[in-house]
């Protein structure tokens, strides 16, 4: 992605109508800041873009929590749109990302990084676009919930594809694990591929699978190596989209209940306790601390010799909906 044309254009939508001198006069500046700032001549921190998009009318908070989908602790400490609101989104964001392997998924220097991450100097806008993109692959919906798709072209080939990849995932939410199954060694060993052995890897229909990999060659999901098909996209991110990431939740869960049903081998158990507030707080964190060390196992994981579920549950019974 050309980081640079995304932050013009990230900014130049946030000015909308208003002329480059009025709007730098709006933002408390004297200069005309706007002018440099789309021209690229000079950058705006990440910090001053956000205090920007929240005197253009956008709920900043709101864009941060929606990468959660809840509002973090940390959000109770620092302002977002400070430096050290900033350091400490991507901080939370990288979870167990060593500050090295952070800043080579960047490509920026590990000295900036954790400066930056210290809140010791400040990303510009592109640098923080990448790192942003490194730590949480959100970047595009962040830049999407701030000024909309067609306030940066530069990603809006890239919002629309991932639309309705999620779109696709909530109505056949078996496309997760099929892409899976193409990274299995065993599935490259196959003479050719086999929608047929994919399906009984899976314990599904057929149908299921065809009409998934009608979707996936359609859009480019997948690409074809001659006898087989690899995937082209790492997983499906739905947490912009929070309707989805619940279908998507249910469906898992659901499968779990029929595979308990069934008797099928896992690691199956629950716990219903009573604790004080503070020990429900800490257990919510060792799970999410749990997951996240999770993840980078699988990152890591060869051979592919196995698709897997794993369903983390923790909630308050008492607890209900909005």
């Amino acid at each position: 992605m050309d980081y640079d044309a995304i932050a013009r254009q990230l900014l130049r939508a946030l000015r909308a109508h208003r002329s480059q001198v009025q709007w730098s006069r709006w933002l408390g500046y004297k200069s005309n800041v706007a002018y440099a700032w789309e021209s690229g001549r000079r950058w705006p921190t990440a910090a001053e873009t956000l205090r920007a998009a929240g005197r253009a009318g956008v709920d900043v908070e709101a864009v941060v929590e929606s990468l959660y989908q809840q509002r973090p602790g940390w959000m109770d400490q620092v302002v977002v749109d400070t430096p050290e609101g900033v350091a400490a989104l991507l901080d939370d964001l990288r979870g167990q990302v060593s500050v090295t392997d952070l800043a080579q998924r960047a490509g920026l220097s590990r000295h900036s990084v954790s400066r930056w991450l210290g809140a010791k100097t400040q990303p510009r806008l592109p640098d923080f676009l990448r790192v942003l993109e490194a730590a949480s692959l959100r970047m595009v919906d962040v830049v999407v919930r701030l000024v909309g798709p067609e306030g940066v072209p530069e990603v809006a080939a890239e919002w629309r594809r991932m639309e309705a990849w999620r779109t696709f995932a909530h109505r056949h939410p078996w496309v997760q694990a099929i892409l899976r199954v193409l990274d299995l060694d065993a599935y490259r060993a196959l003479p050719a591929h086999d929608d047929g052995w994919v399906a009984d890897q899976l314990g599904i229909d057929r149908a299921e699978v065809e009409r998934s990999f009608g979707f996936l060659i359609e859009t480019g999901q997948i690409v074809s190596t001659g006898a087989h098909y690899s995937p082209g996209v790492a997983f499906v991110d739905t947490r912009g989209r929070p309707e989805v990431s619940r279908a998507l939740k249910s469906h898992w869960t659901h499968v779990a209940g029929e595979r308990i049903e069934a008797g099928s081998p896992g690691q199956f158990s629950y716990n219903v306790f009573v604790v004080s507030a503070d020990d429900f707080e800490r257990i919510r964190q060792l799970h999410l601390d749990y997951f996240r060390a999770l993840r980078a196992v699988v990152a890591e994981s060869e051979p592919g010799e196995v698709v897997a579920v794993a369903n983390v549950q923790l909630f308050d019974l008492s607890a209900r909906a909005p």
